[in-house]
């Protein structure tokens, strides 16, 4: 401005063109501008129970691999007892002999296959439940709103807060890092939110018994028909 007026300097003429706003940088400040309008400094009740929901369904699919493959192992032994029950002749038992003394190793149940069994069943049920339960809490708009003014009122974060579902409670709770009382949502109908999600073992077991994933699965469909795909016509619902 100086050169200006005082006429002692000139530029090129293009010097004003190496401080332009481009359009990229137009859109980054708007971009940026629009995330401090939408940001959440408490965080989402509503996307933290979805992100752990999802976090339990995941650990859910885990458990069943572990089941479906002790499962699998244990049918394979039923199979055979099912051979040599069927076994009629001195030819065909002396093959079934045959068949279990070069496969013993693998035939053998122990205590590990069991202990195997009985853990996938309870991680299932487990992770399951969390599952449905941060899913149910989720989708209750004032239970959100409760958990959201809970992380206000402890002036943090609340995905920085722990989560957690309790079967004795029956309630999904929030233990504040502060130290303050925690927040809980009651699964059983019993607060104000109206939530009440719990069934019967018999009305599990029903539903669970038309489930795709039962009905594709090896308990349903037994060993060979599960691993082979051979003899599924005479599937009917206890094994092959």
């Amino acid at each position: 401005m100086d050169f200006a007026n005082t006429g002692t300097g000139l530029s090129n003429g293009q010097l004003a063109g190496t401080s332009y706003i481009s359009s990229d940088m137009v859109s980054n400040y708007n971009l940026a501008l629009s995330g401090m309008v939408n940001y959440l400094p408490y965080g989402s009740a509503q996307q933290y129970l979805e992100e752990q929901a999802q976090s339990e369904l995941d650990q859910m699919d885990d458990a069943i691999d572990a089941f479906t493959s002790v499962v699998v192992d244990m049918l394979a032994v039923q199979q055979v007892a099912e051979l040599a029950d069927a076994a009629s002749t001195p030819d065909e038992e002396a093959a079934v002999q045959d068949f279990v003394g070069a496969n013993t190793d693998a035939l053998t149940i122990d205590q590990e296959d069991a202990d195997t069994y009985n853990q996938s069943l309870s991680d299932i049920e487990e992770h399951a439940n969390n599952a449905s339960a941060f899913i149910a809490v989720s989708a209750n708009p004032d239970a959100v709103a409760f958990l959201d003014q809970g992380a206000m009122d402890n002036n943090t974060r609340i995905e920085d807060n722990t989560l957690s579902y309790s079967a004795s409670n029956q309630a999904i709770s929030i233990a504040w890092s502060s130290g303050s009382l925690a927040s809980s949502v009651y699964l059983n109908g019993t607060d104000n939110f109206g939530i009440d999600i719990y069934m019967t073992d018999v009305s599990i077991m029903e539903y669970g018994g038309q489930s795709e994933l039962y009905l594709t699965g090896p308990t349903y469909l037994g060993y060979e028909c599960f691993t082979t795909g051979l003899n599924c016509e005479e599937t009917d619902g206890g094994g092959s």
